[in-house]
């Protein structure tokens, strides 16, 4: 199968790629402020502002790339509680791993869990040798989760989807095998 098909069960989570039918999902993790207060500039406004979006984000990445962010599903429900998973980011010149979910799923272990997940197919899948993490410097939980994946930071940079911030710019080599428990 082609990583088009992918679909990843982490145990808690389903991870497969976004359709239309997430709208209501995807405009939820782009418009809600405690959600997006480290993530976007601005909020989505609407639905249909939040649909142009995801033909221009993931759509686009995935027709452009063969990969982008999954959809998280919870699989004790169905829902669609979150994304996670490595884009191509052309101003950066990197594939950077990122993730969100509805806050009352946070503080249980998930970006970390989904994060493992979308490393091991960056590296198993895709191949590919390395990724990043934008994280804004105030953003002390993402972090902690980029960190506990094995992620260092390598620099500040700027970035046009957080205008007049340093962002921590965290890395990380897929090349060797880590021994941490749990960390691909």
């Amino acid at each position: 199968t082609s990583s088009m098909d992918t679909v990843i069960d982490t145990g808690r989570l389903i991870l497969r790629r976004f359709t239309t039918d997430d709208l209501d999902a995807f405009y939820q993790l782009g418009s809600r402020p405690e959600i997006i207060r480290y993530a976007q500039a601005e909020p989505l406004a609407s639905r249909e502002q939040a649909l142009e979006f995801m033909k221009a984000a993931p759509f686009h990445d995935y027709a452009t790339y063969g990969y982008g962010r999954f959809a998280c599903v919870w699989k004790a429900t169905g829902e669609v509680i979150g994304f996670s998973g490595v884009k191509y980011v052309p101003e950066i010149g990197d594939t950077e791993l990122g993730y969100r979910f509805l806050p009352e799923y946070w503080g249980r272990g998930l970006a970390t869990e989904a994060g493992a997940a979308s490393i091991e197919f960056a590296r198993s899948t895709l191949g590919l040798a390395r990724l990043v993490a934008m994280v804004h410097p105030d953003n002390v939980a993402s972090a902690r989760v980029v960190t506990k994946l094995g992620f260092s930071v390598e620099k500040k940079l700027r970035y046009s989807g957080l205008p007049g911030i340093d962002i921590d710019l965290f890395a990380r080599s897929l090349a060797t095998t880590r021994s941490a428990a749990g960390v691909p």
